[in-house]
Parts: C-alpha cells; structure tokens; sequence
C-alpha cells in the first residue's frame, strides 16, 4: 500500500536537523480545502509564527483513487495552502519548484494521510538556516572578486495614494499596495502573481470604477522596472466553458490600459485560459471560491 504526494518548493535536506520545524494540516476525503476546524488551525499557526521563514510545503493525500487524481488533488492541496500563506509568512527565497507523485509508505489510518506538511524555521534559528537545511556554505573564491555593478538597479520608491478623476468629473482617491508593487518589481522570470480585488462588471470586460487603482498599481510598477515584461493571464468562474471569451477579452482590457499610457507592446502580451485552471471545482460552492477563480495573473516573462 503506497502513499501519493506532491512537493512544492522542495529542498534536497542531505542533512536534517531538528531545529527544522513541521506543521500539519489535515483534509476530508477528496477535498482540497482546509475544514472550519482546520483553517483556525492555520489561523493559529500564523499568529505563533509571524517571524518564523517556511522552507518546504509537501502535499499527501490517501490511496484511494487512481494515481492521476491522487497527484492532482495533492497539487490542488499545495496551492490552496500556498494562497493561503503568500505575503502572511516569509518563505526562503530560492525555493525550487517541483510537482510528482511518489510512493512511500503511510499510516493505517486514512485521516492522517489526507494532509500537507509545512515545513519552516523558526526565527531563532534563522542564523543557522544553510545548516539546517544542510546547504552547504561555497568555497572561498580565490579568484579575484567580479566589479561591483557601477548602475544597481535601484530601489523604486512608490506613493501611498493616487487621486484620478472620474468620467463624471468628481475625483477617486486610492490607497495603493505598496509592498506588492515593490513584490512584482523583484519578481523572477517565470513568478505569477494575482492582481487582487481586480474586479469587472458582471458577463462583460469593463473594470468597476473601484478597482481602476489597480491599473495604476501596474502601470506604475511597468514605468519603474523599463525591463520588466509580463503576460497578462485571464480565468473566469461559473461556467466550464468561456463561450463569451470573457477570461481574453479581460486581460486584453488590461493590455490596452497598459499601452494607452505608453508601455511599449514589446514588453507585454496577453492570454485568457477560461475555466480551465480554476483554483476551485467548478460550479464553485461559495462567493469566496467564485472570486478566487475570476482572476487576473500576471506572469513574469523578463525582469533583469
């Protein structure tokens, strides 16, 4: 009896210590979302490990199924874990992204099988993170040192709030992110990130007036970082199939915003994917699951 699961952000641990901590969540059968119980388990997790790093995230789940499903909902479970703890907790720069099943073998109880393990470090132990991960520290160079970079890319330094007027003359003020402005100018080639509470009016590709601060939110980021270059990802929720083409047509939206304001169309493209890498099964069961599958990504293609 073999046990299938999926890592994330997995480590090559050649040696473990036991300052590595672990922490983990349990899930009902065929289900990739945590319980009632379980997200105040997490939610208490994060209050005691504010400042604590996570280093690894593996999911399990039991043997019943076939193997394609069971690697598919140990995904599943990963990434909703991953939403969950992105921008709450500090998680090791250089993580290495991997997805595949493996055997291996498990408890006689199924519950305890149904799981993701979160692996971190406390931040008491942080000093120590290479060896606890057993990374081992390079060799002395003794060649002679590189130039240091007489033009670093500078550290952008964005405003709090942006006023903009409204096409019935009165003015918007928004309150911008300032931290996930500067999170896509360091992102790496091949990071995607969310545009949260990016919203349109309902069955069409207009942007509610409340959610137009995004805009500028990327726009700013785009006229910041002149290397920068993204593809502009749509999803819809509710239906299985995008007859509209609504999921393109939103991201097109975006596009044109961009180059509107003079972003050169070198640097941007564009492409919706319908329903088809929805978080959540569809038909969603809640509000909260529809809006996390009507989403706009962005996914860094260059950032030097």
């Amino acid at each position: 009896m073999y046990q299938r699961f999926v890592i994330i952000f997995f480590f090559i641990f050649s040696n473990v210590v036991w300052s590595q901590q672990q922490f983990s969540l349990y899930f009902d059968s065929n289900k990739f979302e945590l319980s009632t119980k379980e997200k105040k388990n997490l939610d208490q997790w994060f209050f005691t490990n504010k400042t604590s790093k996570i280093v690894a995230i593996h999911g399990f789940t039991d043997e019943d199924g076939s193997n394609l499903f069971n690697d598919s909902l140990a995904q599943k479970r990963v990434d909703y874990i991953f939403n969950c703890i992105q921008s709450k907790v500090k998680i090791r720069d250089d993580f290495k992204s991997r997805s595949f099943g493996e055997s291996q073998q498990f408890s006689k109880v199924k519950s305890e099988n149904r799981k993701v393990i979160i692996y971190y470090i406390e931040e008491k132990d942080l000093p120590r993170e290479n060896e606890i991960l057993g990374i081992k520290n390079p060799e002395p160079n003794t060649h002679q040192p590189e130039p240091i970079n007489p033009n670093p890319k500078p550290e952008v330094s964005y405003p709090e709030k942006l006023s903009f007027d409204n096409p019935d003359r009165t003015k918007s003020t928004f309150i911008l992110d300032r931290e996930f402005m500067k999170q896509i100018g360091q992102s790496k080639k091949g990071d995607k990130l969310t545009l949260q509470n990016l919203n349109f009016i309902i069955n069409t590709f207009a942007i509610i007036p409340a959610s137009r601060g995004k805009l500028y939110e990327l726009l700013l980021v785009m006229q910041n970082n002149p290397g920068l270059k993204i593809d502009i990802q749509g999803h819809i929720c509710c239906m299985p199939n995008d007859k509209q083409d609504l999921s393109t047509k939103r991201a097109k939206a975006i596009y044109s915003f961009l180059i509107a304001y003079g972003i050169d169309k070198e640097r941007l493209s564009y492409k919706g994917f319908g329903s088809k890498n929805a978080l959540y099964p569809v038909p969603e069961q809640t509000e909260e699951q529809r809006a996390a599958n009507r989403r706009v990504e962005i996914e860094i293609i260059e950032n030097p």
